[in-house]
């Protein structure tokens, strides 16, 4: 890494401002934060990791994203989330540009445990939306959740996602078959909050 040691990475993603949280490229003193809540297993139970996550695993982590562009075709960037004010991370969202038409954005996001419950991961998906459709053009923007995790599933409805399929035991996911809801929006159904 270059440059400062605690600025957010990379230069290139913006800082996105709600009433109550910036959404921002990572720094390095988010690993302890990071690594805490990845190490939570209620919220590493239906993503892509397992707990516990190692600080040194949270930091290589951070330090790639430094060199990565958050619009490669194919591949997830990871921003983050932290309280406006200041103050320790609370969270994350991932973006991954489709390979064949990067026009088309999936989502996905984690929440430390403490933090849920309040609205923020809410306020913070309805900022990304408003970035990628109304300042990158971005045409439609999809997720996907394990039906068991209805929290979630609440969240993608809640800001105006349309439920689109459900896969049934689709996926061998931690030792079994699961179950998935895929979710989407398209620019024109977008209702700006």
């Amino acid at each position: 890494m270059t440059g400062v040691v605690d600025a957010a990475l990379p230069a290139d993603f913006p800082s996105l401002l709600t009433p109550r949280l910036e959404i921002r490229g990572f720094r390095a003193g988010d690993a302890e934060a990071f690594s805490a809540y990845r190490s939570d297993p209620d919220v590493a139970r239906y993503q892509g990791w397992t707990a516990p996550y190692p600080l040194a695993s949270a930091q290589r982590f951070i330090e790639a994203l430094a060199d990565r562009d958050p619009w490669t075709p194919g591949e997830w960037f990871q921003v983050a989330i932290a309280p406006r004010e200041g103050g320790v991370l609370i969270g994350d969202c991932g973006m991954r540009p489709d390979a064949a038409d990067p026009r088309i954005v999936e989502i996905g996001f984690s929440l430390a445990r403490e933090h849920q419950g309040r609205g923020l991961a809410t306020e913070a998906i309805c900022r990304l939306l408003a970035y990628f459709f109304d300042e990158r053009g971005v045409h439609r923007v999809v997720a996907g959740c394990d039906v068991r995790n209805t929290r979630s599933a609440a969240l993608l409805e809640r800001v105006g996602m349309r439920r689109e399929a459900h896969f049934v035991e689709s996926e061998w996911f931690k030792g079994e078959w699961t179950s998935e809801y895929r979710y989407a929006l398209l620019c024109r159904e977008w209702v700006r909050p």
